[in-house]
């Protein structure tokens, strides 16, 4: 199935974002080792949250987490410390995405973990056991969910846990978070040293929990500010200044848990403002977009894809740098984004498996252009904004959006933009 894409004149709507999976799936295993009765509130309602919910709820022997990679990461160190044996399995892809550098860490701490397919791949047979805890020692440069995955179950370890880092630390936003998160739940874990992480012995509480709306999620809207030829037709102002309003999200914090938040800023290069309202943030077109970006988006991969097809067809030369962990996504997000944006005309390139950058190359775009998605929910939105500057635009296997933002094409077509189906 396809979806054929047709884009509104102008941009004016109010939208309900998603709440952040990220938050979502932490809380769910901050309350699961906190045993706790009080459920986290406005959960994410993807696929990745749901099948977390489902893992959780009676602790069946036989987990399929289908292509949740954060639910795997968190399983894993959560099934390891506590009572009984699963299997836990995912998706063709997700038994492709390696999981060893976190295994070896766990078996570590004591685990009793066995590979029931490929060594170093899921699916796991998993035996929870009580696990003492000690220091380990693991490259900062891995996945955050890794790390993360570790530090949610070091209050629970008799000894807890500190975690050394070595190299370079990326994605170091989505370590903050699950700091923060673990603090919330009453958890004594902190950094210790730039490159250390100490985690106290000390049982979690279980507390009132609601989730914020998903940072990542909003990216695909100033997406769509950045890429939209003008503004509001109503005449709608937001504020004194006069500056038009185009499109306003719920939800949103200025002070956000979630490193996605600095999109916010990155946008503003691109001529959208971003204004903080009671209930969410109004953005608009403001400004002279610049003529060049040059970012390092170690902080924020899942914003990669987002920002590389903007600057394309916003005719923006750039070079973003701290991309060695889209390799290992749903799937290689490097790769697919060279090859689908040939499709529209734009020869993009990468270095070093880590940086990803355009100089203005074109090349013949297809006449009408069917997007693949790749089994990648990131590739599906970050693709289907181009419909503002490309007439005929198709994405392929469109449903793939449910990973994390299942409410996508409806809230497009809210949004004006015509969907046609092509089976």
């Amino acid at each position: 199935m396809r979806y054929k894409l047709s884009a509104p004149a102008n941009l004016h709507t109010t939208i309900q974002l998603p709440a952040s999976k990220s938050i979502s799936n932490r809380a769910l295993i901050l309350h699961a080792l906190a045993q706790g009765s009080i459920t986290p509130a406005n959960l994410s309602d993807c696929d990745d949250t749901r099948v977390m919910v489902k893992a959780l709820d009676g602790a069946p022997e036989h987990i399929d987490i289908l292509a949740a990679g954060t639910a795997m990461r968190f399983l894993t160190a959560y099934l390891s410390a506590t009572p009984g044996t699963r299997i836990i399995t995912g998706t063709e892809r997700m038994q492709q995405r390696p999981i060893r550098i976190l295994v070896d860490a766990l078996r570590e701490l004591g685990a009793k973990i066995e590979y029931a397919g490929k060594e170093g791949f899921p699916p796991l047979r998993i035996t929870g056991t009580e696990l003492a805890g000690k220091e380990i020692t693991l490259a900062g440069n891995v996945s955050s969910q890794y790390i993360s995955a570790l530090l949610m179950i070091g209050p629970v370890l008799k000894n807890g846990l500190k975690l050394r880092l070595t190299g370079t630390i990326i994605s170091r936003p989505y370590i903050n978070l699950t700091l923060q998160l673990m603090t919330e739940f009453g958890a004594t874990a902190a950094w210790s040293a730039e490159d250390c992480i100490t985690v106290h012995p000390r049982a979690y509480k279980d507390i009132p929990f609601t989730v914020e709306s998903d940072w990542s999620a909003a990216s695909y809207w100033y997406q769509m500010v950045a890429l939209s030829q003008g503004t509001a037709t109503n005449g709608k102002t937001n504020g004194k200044d006069g500056i038009t309003q185009t499109v306003e999200l719920t939800g949103l914090f200025a002070h956000s848990y979630q490193g996605d938040s600095r999109g916010a800023e990155l946008f503003g290069k691109l001529g959208v403002r971003t204004t903080y309202t009671g209930r969410g943030v109004a953005l608009s077109k403001c400004g002279t977009p610049v003529t060049r970006m040059e970012e390092d988006l170690v902080d924020i991969p899942d914003l990669a894809q987002t920002f590389v097809t903007t600057c394309c067809l916003m005719d923006i030369p750039f070079r973003f740098t701290g991309l060695q962990s889209l390799k290992i996504k749903e799937t290689d997000r490097i790769q697919a984004l060279i090859t689908e944006l040939r499709k529209l005309g734009y020869v993009v390139k990468s270095e070093e498996d880590s940086i990803l950058l355009w100089d203005g190359e074109r090349c013949q775009p297809d006449a009408s252009p069917v997007i693949a998605t790749y089994e990648d929910h990131r590739m599906a939105m970050a693709f289907a904004p181009a419909a503002l500057q490309m007439a005929d635009l198709q994405i392929a296997d469109p449903q793939v959006v449910s990973k994390s933002y299942p409410g996508y094409w409806k809230d497009l077509q809210q949004a004006g933009f015509e969907i046609e189906t092509i089976e």
